[in-house]
């Protein structure tokens, strides 16, 4: 098992132990974040982003590390998320591969791998560990707290279990519980995970590795990151060249989709590791904003204290359906946010926020320069 932690990634340690919402407790754990802008005198110019389940903190490039990172057309200087005028972190999950720790990293009791010995992982976890991100960098209330898919949930439970800790928040294509079909394609990934006789329990190895898994798991996710719209308009039913296909299978790659899944399947199958994609993917399924007043969903939006709101979602969306958007910016309106819901027509599904930044950018650096 491997971690991928990127260069210039910096750490900060999680309290010894550190509780877990579920039971048990990790013991010298770390957080992996990266920074860009300067913090300025009243600490008040801060943005913490909040990723999906399998970006790192490299959000941007910057000076310790020149490589474009996974949201490069969205924050710099002059761009939507203005380094000129905020200070931005941005974390990486705990419990991922990239940094923080996970059931990847070493576990001080035992010098191994925690791999299923890790605690049972939950978004509230996530949202405790940044938020000690957040306050050991010296920012008592952050300006805006952004998150992005997996990230919107941990945002929600951000707000809610650390009261005043933003003045705003975006939520883009995020949710406030997950629902039936999103936890189905997950259960779908992990079994397809845990059913490859290499993952062996957890207990695997770079020479003995789940690849088949990951990739069907990859490409499950894939398929609903993307819409069928524009699965249609950018591979319609071309097939392959016959020089690109295998004569010896009678069932292998045939048409230019499904090229694109193995390809894009195979870049992430030894870039993740598996036992983090199974807590992080649990986690997601786990969570309900209103278990934690005992309520509705809609109880625990109302609850949360924020000033300002902006939930985007869009139409194609099939994983974080653009209902649960409009949900969050109705919830935190009750709760007397002055809160905004933009649907967006992009053709792009899920992923739309990380590529389409033509309609998320203009949005986003409007509700930003407001405050």
């Amino acid at each position: 098992m491997t971690e991928f932690i990127p260069p210039g990634t910096r750490h900060i340690a999680l309290p010894s132990p550190f509780a877990m919402k579920r039971g048990d407790a990790l013991h010298d754990a770390r957080m992996a974040y990266e920074t860009w802008g300067r913090l300025n005198a009243a600490a008040d110019n801060a943005v913490l982003i909040l990723t999906g389940l399998s970006p790192d903190a490299h959000a941007a490039s910057h000076a310790d590390n020149a490589e474009p990172g996974w949201w490069e057309a969205m924050l710099g200087p002059g761009k939507p998320i203005d380094t000129d005028r905020w200070f931005v972190v941005c974390v990486n999950s705990l419990g991922s591969c990239k940094g923080s720790t996970g059931p990847a990293s070493i576990d001080p009791a035992t010098d191994r791998p925690y791999r299923l010995a890790f605690p049972e992982l939950s978004v509230e976890d996530g949202a405790d560990a940044a938020a000690h991100v957040v306050r050991a960098l010296g920012i008592d209330r952050l300006a805006c707290v952004v998150g992005n898919s997996m990230g919107g949930m941990v945002a929600l439970a951000l707000l809610q279990r650390h009261p005043g800790i933003a003045h705003a928040h975006i939520n883009i294509s995020g949710a406030a519980r997950a629902l039936p079909f999103s936890i189905a394609i997950r259960s779908l990934q992990r079994e397809a995970i845990r059913l490859d006789p290499n993952w062996n329990h957890g207990d695997y190895d770079e020479e003995a590795y789940p690849e088949a898994g990951m990739r069907m798991a990859r490409k499950l996710g894939v398929i609903t990151y993307r819409s069928a719209l524009e699965w249609d308009g950018r591979f319609g039913r071309v097939r392959l060249d016959g020089d690109r296909r295998i004569d010896d299978d009678p069932f292998g790659l045939e048409f230019e989709v499904e090229s694109y899944l193995e390809g894009h399947a195979r870049r992430f199958v030894r870039r993740f590791d598996p036992n983090c994609y199974l807590y992080l993917s649990r986690s997601m399924d786990w969570f309900d904003l209103g278990e934690s007043c005992q309520g509705t969903c809609e109880m625990g939006l109302s609850r949360l204290r924020v000033d300002r709101a902006l939930s985007i979602g869009v139409h194609t969306d099939i994983l974080f359906p653009l209902q649960q958007q409009q949900e969050i910016a109705d919830g935190l309106m009750a709760g007397g946010a002055d809160a905004r819901f933009l649907p967006l027509p992009s053709p792009q599904g899920h992923d739309a926020f990380l590529v389409d930044i033509a309609r998320f950018g203009p949005a986003v650096r409007e509700f930003l320069d407001s405050l």
